[in-house]
């Protein structure tokens, strides 16, 4: 329990990585985590998509920066992303995917691969090319993006966690 708390107090964002990909074995446990996620009414609905294929994650990057209208690379060079969708037919879809982001965020930390979550899934996803992607992958018909999770190993030390804001906490009793 003391060791669950602690990678939770200490995981941070990375965005800058070494390129080395992510280990298999690493891999299978962070994306396991990813399907004991909480669901409502345990329906499992979000499902993953894993991409280590260079030019797949540079053509995805190019979707993401265009979304901001950046030219820049989103995922940082992270050598792997596991994108998260969920049914929007379900009244906690979002809920869903972002608690199955959560679990892989954590337990990337867990095994010693760096993370971020990177937004803009929805919007890449709603476009013909990422709707494309989408059927070619065969994520179920109807789906949206939830979020990027980009992995790999962090090139330098983690950035120190900002002090806890004041009042954080409410206590209504």
């Amino acid at each position: 329990m003391k060791e669950t708390l602690l990678d939770l107090k200490t995981r941070r964002s990375c965005r800058a990585f070494t390129g080395q990909q992510v280990k298999d074995e690493h891999l299978a446990a962070i994306l396991e985590a990813g399907t004991f996620a909480p669901t409502g009414m345990g329906t499992q609905n979000p499902v993953m998509v894993v991409v280590r294929d260079p030019e797949t994650l540079a053509y995805l990057s190019k979707l993401n920066a265009a979304v901001m209208g950046a030219d820049k690379d989103p995922f940082y060079g992270a050598p792997c992303v596991v994108i998260v969708f969920a049914d929007p037919q379900r009244s906690t879809w979002v809920e869903d995917g972002s608690l199955v982001m959560g679990n892989l965020l954590n337990a990337a930390h867990a095994v010693g691969v760096a993370s971020c979550w990177i937004h803009r899934a929805r919007q890449v996803f709603a476009s013909p090319e990422g709707k494309e992607l989408m059927q070619k992958w065969g994520v179920p018909e109807g789906y949206e993006g939830i979020g990027n999770c980009i992995l790999g190993y962090a090139a330098g030390p983690a950035a120190e966690p900002k002090p806890r804001k004041e009042n954080y906490i409410i206590y209504a009793d």
